[in-house]
């Protein structure tokens, strides 16, 4: 089964404040398949984890279409927190972040059957970072 890794980064500056995402996707050799990073508007960095999860997941779709239910995903992270909630290792005390868990909860359950969630360290996560603090500058 092939296997593709994807990155994902969130940070609020301020926390609450200007927000964004990045995605950094490779192959299993490491090789980059796709990036994509986008401002959010001000958030809370834990809104912002959750919303780069759901642009990971959207944008693996994109990129594999009906191939992602044959697909091992490795969801690379590096907030705990949303890691242990998308889990159900850990409650969700922030109701705001509901929604979008159901959000993720239902495109695993119909899109990505063999997706795994990893924590990283920032050091790890460079290049999803990168991407973040690019699109906060914009």
């Amino acid at each position: 089964m092939e296997t593709i890794i994807c990155y994902t980064s969130g940070v609020s500056r301020g926390n609450p404040g200007p927000g964004a995402v990045g995605v950094y996707i490779t192959d299993e050799a490491g090789a980059m398949l796709c990036e994509e990073a986008q401002a959010i508007g001000n958030c809370t960095t834990d809104f912002a984890e959750y919303q780069a999860v759901l642009l990971g997941l959207q944008t693996l779709q994109s990129l594999l279409g009906e191939k992602s239910r044959k697909t091992a995903v490795e969801l690379r992270l590096a907030s705990e927190l949303v890691k242990k909630q998308l889990n159900a290792e850990s409650t969700i005390t922030d109701p705001g972040l509901v929604p979008l868990f159901i959000e993720i909860h239902n495109t695993r359950v119909e899109s990505f059957p063999h997706l795994t969630l990893h924590l990283i360290t920032s050091e790890e996560n460079s290049q999803a970072g990168q991407l973040v603090n690019e699109a906060l500058v914009i």
